[in-house]
């Protein structure tokens, strides 16, 4: 993959293009800044854009804006968010449109599962932080339609949330693909999302809490 780096922190931004090139990738640019990370985007059209959430010039959510910039600009080229804690401010619009990802910091220590998020962000798919997810999923009211679903139909909705297939759901949650179907098809039912060929309802199921968050 190609990829451009958007991290304020030399440190950090030089240590994750270390591990990016020694797995193989190639870091086309590396941005300090917002407003430097949009233009490098702009010039080097790469495969992915990984981006820290707070960056200058405000040190607010200036990444999270910049990566909104991207993603008008450039559709395909896959988006994922780094950050210290969980802010799901601009999540909602961003993953609805797919290659994308919402990662904690903390979570870049495990390479394996940093680099497979990301080779799917790149191939169009999602890769959330079980943490985020956990997060929003919790604290559901009685007029929630999350509220319906079992303990288990969480678990998978957050596998879901994650990115991860039905067999990496059946694998990750010690199910049987069968079993994984059968959940999924329960909580497309709870959320009402019927199948049809204009809508992806995985993304719509994962869309109903992120919109409730």
């Amino acid at each position: 993959m190609r990829i451009v780096i958007g991290e304020d922190s030399a440190l950090f931004r030089e240590g994750l293009a270390s591990l990016l090139i020694d797995s193989g990738h190639d870091v086309v640019a590396k941005a300090a800044d917002a407003p430097s990370l949009v233009a490098a985007v702009d010039a080097t059209e790469p495969d992915l854009a990984v981006i820290d959430i707070r960056m200058p010039p405000d040190h607010t959510d200036d990444g999270a804006r910049a990566a909104r910039t991207v993603r008008a600009r450039h559709p395909r080229t896959g988006i994922v968010l780094l950050s210290q804690h969980i802010e799901t401010r601009h999540s909602v619009e961003l993953v609805s449109s797919g290659g994308f990802g919402y990662l904690l910091k903390d979570r870049v220590l495990d390479v394996d599962d940093f680099v497979d998020a990301l080779r799917r962000v790149a191939a169009g798919g999602s890769a959330l932080d079980p943490e985020v997810v956990t997060r929003l999923l919790a604290g559901r009211g009685a007029g929630d339609p999350l509220a319906a679903l079992t303990p288990r139909e969480r678990e998978v909705l957050a596998a879901m949330a994650e990115g991860r297939t039905n067999v990496g759901i059946a694998r990750r949650l010690w199910l049987t693909d069968r079993t994984v179907e059968t959940h999924i098809g329960s909580i497309m039912a709870k959320l009402g999302l019927a199948a049809d060929e204009e809508n992806h309802r995985r993304v719509q199921a994962v869309l109903v809490f992120l919109n409730r968050a």
